[in-house]
């Protein structure tokens, strides 16, 4: 098997955003700075290498702020933002916090705020359920902002005719998918006021369009990242439109498919806005170990964003 040829077209970029980076500083500073343990609300990143190593560190993950028993020790917010009502829990409890939600989640957010003040009635294109469309929902009282997640959605969606409607989307959904969506919206209701700038973020963008870029000449595409995951999941969905039906999640439990690889000339691979590099090394070692490899690495865009953390913490 060993001198079976094998080409794999790496997809770059990859892997870590500016805001993944910037959250996973943020908790090993706190760390650093208030000693542990330090709590974090929810993963900080969907995935559990990161979430793994930051606990060796002593970080201590939980779903809300009723599970910490000391309340004297600090708090910090995930990447994906959080409900209004968090941060006033937190202060209530006298506890002393660290967001480190994306900037561009709390851009959304901001957003979301000013459309309401302007009158507007707010359509969110998101998942439900996934913990960014929950902090930007609760952003707003209830109601202010109705969730559509699919065309056939859009489609259904009433509302009164007199209502100024908005629409504003979740950060790491699919291009292509999103465009569909605002499509059909626009074409019910022509005065629709969209963003002054695009929600979807420049990482899960970039991210697309390189996997858009080099899944049509691939005979198998893997991402490397988590199952909750959305920019991950979405990177599978991109390469099976692009071209390549064999697309697969290299998640944490995965077994790499040898025998489908075998048949293969060409691979792709990719990984997720919340995937380390460490991980594409290793899956691209396992491969070594099996077949003769040779590595191309196609770039579309070089990325050079970053975000600062809180000055509290330098």
């Amino acid at each position: 098997m060993k001198n079976k040829e094998l080409k794999i077209l790496l997809s770059a970029p990859r892997g870590f955003c500016a805001g993944v980076e910037r959250a996973i500083e943020i908790v090993e500073k706190s760390i650093k700075k208030y000693g542990a343990p330090v709590y974090v609300r929810h993963e900080i990143v969907h995935n559990k290498h990161v979430v793994d190593n930051l606990k060796s560190k002593g970080a201590v993950f939980v779903e809300e702020l009723e599970e910490i028993e000391d309340k004297s020790r600090p708090v910090i917010f995930s990447a994906h933002g959080v409900p209004k009502q968090i941060p006033e829990d937190a202060s209530n409890y006298e506890m002393t916090y660290v967001d480190a939600t994306c900037p561009l989640v709390s851009k959304v957010h901001r957003e979301a705020e000013n459309l309401f003040k302007l009158g507007y009635h707010i359509i969110l294109i998101g998942h439900k359920n996934h913990p960014e469309v929950i902090g930007t929902m609760g952003q707003l009282k209830k109601g202010s902002i109705d969730l559509i997640q699919n065309e056939e959605e859009a489609e259904n969606y009433q509302i009164d005719n007199g209502k100024k409607i908005a629409y504003i989307t979740q950060t790491t959904l699919s291009v292509d998918d999103t465009k569909e969506i605002i499509k059909v919206l626009k074409r019910k209701f022509p005065n629709l006021k969209e963003p002054m700038k695009e929600d979807i973020c420049y990482a899960t963008t970039n991210r697309q369009m390189a996997v858009k870029e080099i899944a049509k000449n691939c005979d198998m595409f893997f991402v490397i990242g988590s199952r909750n995951s959305s920019n991950s999941v979405r990177l599978v969905e991109v390469a099976k439109k692009s071209g390549c039906e064999n697309a697969y999640l290299i998640h944490s439990e995965s077994k790499i498919p040898f025998e489908e690889i075998e048949n293969c000339r060409t691979i792709g691979i990719s990984s997720g806005a919340s995937a380390p590099e460490i991980l594409v090394k290793n899956f691209i070692n396992e491969l070594k170990n099996n077949f003769s490899i040779t590595i191309d690495e196609i770039e579309i865009i070089k990325e050079n964003v970053v975000f600062k953390v809180p000055n509290k913490l330098n």
